[in-house]
């Protein structure tokens, strides 16, 4: 077997996981024309978002209605209705798909050619407008389901119900209900339903970002990625686990998919670790808990971060920026939690002599890294999201061209345009099934009776509150896709969090890191069971470490919920460089307590002491940071003793 063919089969493999264990990697393969039709539509959708992008977006409607029609036309012609139809043909698309994609297109263009009769009309349809406009919800709730799955579907079909059953239900969930004409022009008919503000994002920027992504990826950042991280980590302890910590991160900042970033990232990482030692279960555990955390990593973190940006109306680098130190907390506490574990079973790094050369790779494709450097300048001067996307992607065009193994001919050109459509399908689908969530909820009043309730739940008490939060953030994370999620508790659970005094930024930010955690989070943990697939480890077992490798993760929204300076936006710049030191330190506890090693193997009482710091330090407060410091400091003492004595008894000896 040549090197050709070892890659073809290993990435024939990567497929395999991705489809298995990523709804959105189901798709069909067309042959013969309907392939090249679907490459057409996907070609055609990017090109109309990247040109819209650059000189002038439709009216706002209109703009939405285009995007979304490009989007049910592609889902219904690639997407299976089910996994018995996708194992029977995946090569073929059925008639009756065919049909749904052009009824699906159809619904959509028909506000942007009747859009001035609309508007004239604006609140008495016709038969016809309700006809389309129930048509519309009904194949967006189909779409949805083949793209991500049943439980967004089965959530926007439940509010829904209670839009219309309003007036028998109990207590303060009442209200007067509404008729079905009623509901389907509020979602249809404007902007406050399907083609709201979540479907208006998707269709502006957060499009040119997933482009900016896949134009990226096409040019070879990915191999760059993991090539700079084993460069700079694969000769330390443990290298490969801290390979992948870097090289995951580093992914994430162009991907917004846990579990895409665990498979392209794992398919390298997973099997170099399980070579030095790391237990297998380990190993699927390191790569889930680092490529989630790609979604709250700047400068290119997940859809629903710009979601926020339009919902809070600040700018987006303002959500980056306040983002960057929890990010970078949370990756620095993976990495320490796989350090602590390599020196906890004297797991060695890779011989140089086998690793890349930093300068070499730098050499070789090191001006990749300008578009992303060209993104930040252009966010932090004040432009854009728009702007600056769409200028990322004309230097990615034009710095590919640097050198023949990183440029782009019109093949790959066509092939990024085509990945970045088909990449975007389920953001495209979660904003437009979040918006009639949305809708329903301006509708009937919901949000604030339950903001309402949660505070009544939790007796005014913030941090009892927060619990509540959190649990409702994963819960629901486990089964909706991260975009939908933070969409749906934005509008409910954040004005609670707001009401008892945590700033608005704050609020958005613990929902949506919650929710991305949930990718980890047993029983439904999408990312830890790809990387258990991967390393061949047990599911169960593998979400668990993940947990306990992300637990920083749990520890951070509390932190910068209960003293927002950790994120910049209150005190002074020494007051969060303390909160960024006690942060680190208690991290370092929490894991030391779950990992059960420090500077040696933790005594039971040991980690009970460990855990109280964490605790003591989880509160922004000098007296429980001093508390918190001491007995991390105690052990730290105790361990370094013991080990000294113990080294002085093999010299004795």
């Amino acid at each position: 077997m040549t090197k050709d063919d070892k890659i073809k089969d290993k990435e024939i493999d990567v497929q395999e996981l991705m489809e298995k264990y990523d709804t959105e990697s189901r798709v069909r393969r067309p042959l013969g024309i309907m392939a090249i039709i679907v490459s057409i539509i996907a070609i055609s959708f990017s090109a109309f978002q990247f040109y819209t992008g650059g000189f002038g977006l439709l009216l706002a409607l209109k703009q939405r209605a285009i995007h979304l029609a490009f989007a049910l036309c592609l889902i219904f012609l690639i997407y299976p209705s089910s996994q018995k139809e996708y194992a029977k043909s995946k090569n073929k698309t059925p008639i009756y798909d065919i049909i749904l994609a052009i009824l699906g297109a159809g619904t959509c263009l028909y506000l942007v050619v009747f859009y001035k009769e609309m508007v004239v009309r604006s609140g008495l349809p016709t038969t016809l407008d309700l006809i389309m406009g129930g048509l519309a919800i009904i194949l967006v709730l189909e779409g949805t389901r083949r793209v991500i799955g049943s439980a967004l579907p089965i959530v926007v079909m439940v509010f829904l119900l209670y839009s219309y059953f309003g007036q028998i239900m109990p207590g303060f969930f009442a209200h007067r209900g509404y008729s079905l004409e009623r509901m389907i022009e509020h979602l249809y008919a404007g902007t406050e339903g399907i083609f709201g503000i979540p479907l208006g994002v998707s269709a502006s920027f957060v499009f040119l970002f997933i482009l900016f992504g896949a134009v990226l990826n096409k040019t070879g950042m990915g191999k760059f990625f993991i090539d700079v991280a084993m460069a700079v980590a694969g000769h330390t302890t443990g290298g490969p686990a801290k390979v992948a910590v870097i090289a995951s991160g580093f992914m994430g900042s162009i991907n917004g998919s846990s579990v895409a970033n665990t498979v392209t990232t794992g398919s390298f990482t997973i099997p170099l670790m399980k070579s030095i030692g790391y237990r297998k279960d380990f190993a699927g555990a390191v790569e889930a808990a680092a490529s989630t955390g790609g979604q709250i990593l700047p400068p290119v973190m997940g859809a629903a971060a710009f979601v926020m940006a339009e919902f809070l109306e600040i700018p987006y680098i303002k959500i980056a920026a306040a983002a960057a130190i929890p990010a970078i907390i949370y990756y620095i506490a993976v990495g320490t939690m796989v350090h602590l574990e390599a020196c906890k079973y004297g797991l060695k790094g890779l011989p140089k002599e086998q690793l890349p050369k930093l300068g070499v790779v730098l050499k070789e494709k090191g001006h990749l890294v300008i578009p992303i450097i060209g993104l930040v300048y252009l966010l932090v001067r004040g432009y854009t999201p728009l702007f600056s996307a769409f200028w990322a992607i004309v230097m990615s065009l034009a710095i590919s061209m640097v050198r023949p193994e990183t440029r782009l001919n019109l093949k790959k050109l066509g092939e990024a345009f085509e990945d970045g459509a088909k990449s975007a399908l389920g953001v495209v689908t979660a904003c437009a099934c979040a918006g009639m969530v949305v809708g329903s909820v301006t509708l009937t009043g919901l949000g604030l009776k339950v903001a309402s309730g949660i505070v009544a739940l939790g007796h005014g008490n913030l941090m009892l509150t927060l619990f509540f939060t959190m649990i409702a953030s994963i819960l629901l994370g486990m089964g909706l896709p991260t975009t939908a999620k933070y969409i749906i508790l934005s509008i409910m659970a954040a004005p609670a969090l707001v009401e008892l005094g945590v700033l608005p930024l704050a609020a958005h930010l613990f929902i949506l890191y919650f929710g991305v955690i949930a990718d980890l989070t047993p029983p439904v943990a999408v990312a830890a069971y790809a990387g258990a697939g991967i390393a061949g480890g047990n599911s169960m077992k593998t979400g668990f470490i993940a947990v306990r490798l992300a637990v920083a993760g749990f520890m951070i929204p509390y932190l910068f919920a209960l003293d927002p300076g950790l994120m910049f936006l209150t005190g002074s710049v020494g007051h969060t460089l303390v909160l960024i030191v006690t942060s680190l330190a208690g991290v370092l506890a929490l894991g030391a307590a779950a990992g059960g090693y420090l500077l040696d193997h933790t005594k039971i009482y040991e980690r009970v002491i460990l855990m109280i710091s964490a605790i003591a330090l989880l509160r922004p407060e000098i007296l429980t940071d001093i508390i918190g410091i001491v007995l991390l400091g105690a052990i730290i003492i105790l361990q370094k003793t013991r080990i000294s004595k113990a080294k002085t008894k093999v010299k004795l000896a």
